[in-house]
């Protein structure tokens, strides 16, 4: 057990702030005047202090302005900058953050460890619940959420394990760890432990998340699924690449056909969640929960548009005329007498404002690459048979048959393509060492326009890291800032 409790985030303003699911209020003393060994007591008063976790997540996932869905393409090569727009975060697209940078590199730290601090109430004081399936099904929950924040942490601020031959043994960040009964110390000043420690950690909250976590919780919500989807992903960023593939093969949920007309794009109008298996919710009980994730990209609605950024130029162009996907990555916008490729994923429902929509976190399509990329590290044969699930549902026709490095880019392409702008791209060229190569081409439709000021961004350049905020490093003298800044 681990007695750790970050200074940054104290566990009363955690408390005093989040324990609100989306639909209800709490009805207990203000936690300042009650007891926190008490604080939970019923099930349906820890279901709602794990809601409030969820809150945190969709706080910095959809953030209007640095949402975690739209800045680690903005980081990439997926888009370029608009130079009609009102050039939002164009600090983050030239690289030129640092630790006192304002926007998403304080917002992940904060809010994600705000929702550590939220889990670890809820697993501390589960022993207030009786045994059984629904004492289980809170732990799962808080377990599986505490292992995605601090995941979230770790790919921002630190190195992917795969990444270079010495990220294991590099700086991770702090995992804070409460367990049953614990108390925690809100002046406690931890030092940052190995990048090898906290994967250990994530997989360790994940797998017994697994174990307990309910198979069906609502929309929303973490299920059985959910851990099982996520534990894909953190298996592939840590090279366990069989454990990805019986990770992915323990989940059920079935990709979307995008060959049924207007499937896919009915994902992300929010008028179907097949194929969703993680997702943060629009709360529609309260406009103050409405935040208008596109605007990130862009404003407005089709045909008057301000972009922010548009579909790079090649990527789009490069798009088979046989790919279903593109109707649900690009749309035909102008602004300014300006023609552009806008990004159609984050408009919502027609006639909605731009970006009022549920944060995909992770889909089956997903779960599928997943599998194939490690599927591709011990038995290539299997990973094309993968591959072309996903590929039947995508293209109207398609030739297939690759084999060896043809192979390899073709399902990093497909990942590419499938999960362009929500929030994927720069992790997928951090956690496999390669660099950011952005094209010169122009932000205007026909590829002309004003090319990236920054093209590259090199293997091993410390800006894959994010910086610790600089308020954390006045705060807690143990922590130490990421090298280069």
């Amino acid at each position: 057990m681990k007695n750790r409790l970050y200074k940054y985030c104290l566990a009363s303003f955690v408390a005093a702030t989040l324990l609100v699911s989306c639909d209800d209020e709490l009805d207990v003393d203000p936690f300042t005047e009650g007891n926190p060994e008490t604080f939970f007591n019923t099930v349906s008063s820890f279901q709602n202090g794990v809601d409030g976790i969820y809150s945190q997540f969709w706080n910095y996932y959809s953030a209007p302005g640095s949402g975690l869905q739209g800045i680690p393409d903005i980081l990439s090569d997926n888009v370029i900058l608009a130079q009609t727009g009102r050039r939002s975060n164009e600090v983050y697209y030239d690289y030129r953050y640092n630790p006192n940078t304002l926007g998403a590199i304080p917002l992940y730290w904060s809010e994600a460890y705000e929702a550590v601090n939220a889990a670890n109430l809820i697993i501390g004081q589960i022993d207030n619940l009786a045994s059984g399936p629904e004492k289980d099904n809170i732990l799962g929950q808080a377990l599986a959420a505490r292992a995605i924040a601090h995941f979230d942490l770790a790919r921002i601020y630190a190195m992917i394990p795969t990444q270079s031959t010495d990220a294991a043994n590099s700086p991770g960040i702090v995992y804070i760890k409460v367990e049953d009964g614990d108390t925690d110390d809100p002046l406690a000043q931890p030092s940052r432990e190995t990048v090898a420690s906290n994967y250990s950690e994530i997989i360790g909250d994940l797998e017994q998340a697994a174990q307990l976590i309910g198979t069906s919780n609502g929309e929303g919500r973490l299920n059985r699924n959910a851990v099982y989807a996520m534990l894909s992903r953190v298996y592939l960023y840590n090279g366990d690449y069989q454990l990805a593939i019986n990770a992915a093969d323990q989940v059920t949920t079935d990709i979307i056909d995008a060959k049924v007309e207007g499937a896919l794009m009915a994902v992300y109008e929010d008028t179907t969640n097949k194929g969703v298996i993680i997702e943060w919710s629009v709360n529609t009980s309260s406009e103050s929960r409405f935040n208008n994730v596109g605007v990130l990209y862009s404003q407005t609605t089709p045909p008057n548009t301000v972009l922010e950024y548009a579909v790079e130029y090649e990527f789009f162009n490069n798009l088979d005329p046989n790919d279903l996907r593109r109707e649900v990555i690009q749309y035909d916008a102008t602004n300014q007498g300006n023609n552009y490729n806008a990004i159609r994923k984050f408009l919502g429902e027609p006639n909605q404002v731009n970006g009022r929509v549920d944060i995909k976190v992770l889909r089956a399509a997903e779960v599928l690459l997943n599998k194939a990329e490690a599927q591709f590290e011990i038995d290539p044969a299997a990973a094309l048979t993968t591959l072309n699930i996903l590929r039947d549902a995508r293209y109207t026709s398609y030739t297939g048959g690759e084999t060896g490095q043809a192979l390899e880019d073709a399902i990093q392409y497909e990942r590419r393509v499938e999960l362009s702008f929500e929030g994927h791209r720069f992790f997928d060229l951090k956690r496999r060492g390669e660099a950011v190569q952005r094209s010169n081409n122009g932000d205007l439709a026909d590829g002309s326009g004003t090319p990236p000021e920054i093209l590259t961004l090199p293997v091993g350049d410390h800006r894959f890291q994010f910086p610790i905020p600089i308020d954390e490093i006045n705060a807690n003298p143990n922590m130490a800032q990421n090298p280069d800044y």
